[in-house]
């Protein structure tokens, strides 16, 4: 049987959560999120607009002048250009359908699906099939990895120098310059931005 103590007992407990829940929404809801965006804002504006860089390779602000962002991958067609790796978001690098396939290591389709990308990519760059990196036949978890390894970028070298009647030596040098280390000297893995590899090429040709 409740009783009035009871009862008081439950509004105070109640009233003392919602005004948990209220000061922890204003916190963690507003006022972080605008001190966080506030403080990248002051000290990383090109990297806290999204890292956009123009046909140049030089950065920019604004979307008008940007052709892409070095955060986010984005297919090239054409034998001329350094291709990323595949994507499973939407039709492929889609930003409002941002996911992986979610398909396990011995899934029949992903199989299917890594053995096409392999023969495609091995009669693409005219090498042995066992010779195709792991990058180069499976997507990101989010589908939007702007970045591929650099033995997904040199496999990709005589193709592009024959193509645009480029030297490989020269090629080579420009994945070399774009190849970027381990975070820290520890953390991730070296990798070659492919934006920023294409539009090297784009600027050596014009």
């Amino acid at each position: 049987m409740t009783t009035g103590s009871d009862t008081v007992a439950l509004a105070r407990q109640t009233w003392a959560g919602l005004r948990v829940l209220l000061v922890l929404t204003l916190v963690l809801g507003f006022a972080y999120p605008l001190a966080v965006t506030g403080v990248a804002q002051v000290a990383f504006p090109w990297q806290a607009d999204g890292s956009l860089v123009s046909a140049t390779g030089e950065r920019v602000t604004s979307r008008d002048d940007a052709v892409g962002s070095l955060l986010v991958g984005q297919a090239f067609d054409g034998p001329q250009w350094f291709h990323p790796r595949p994507s499973a978001a939407g039709d492929g690098y889609d930003t409002l359908a941002s996911a992986g396939s979610n398909l396990g290591p011995q899934n029949e389709d992903l199989l299917v699906a890594v053995e096409e990308r392999r023969a495609a990519v091995a009669e693409e760059e005219a090498v042995d099939p066992a010779d195709v990196p792991v990058d180069a036949l499976t997507a990101s978890a989010s589908g939007l990895d702007p970045d591929i390894s650099p033995a997904y970028a040199r496999l990709q070298v005589a193709r592009v120098a024959r193509e645009r009647g480029l030297s490989a030596d020269e090629v080579r040098a420009l994945v070399d310059d774009a190849t970027v280390g381990r975070d820290l000297g520890v953390l991730g893995e070296p990798r070659v931005n492919v934006l920023r590899l294409n539009l090297a090429l784009h600027t050596m040709g014009s």
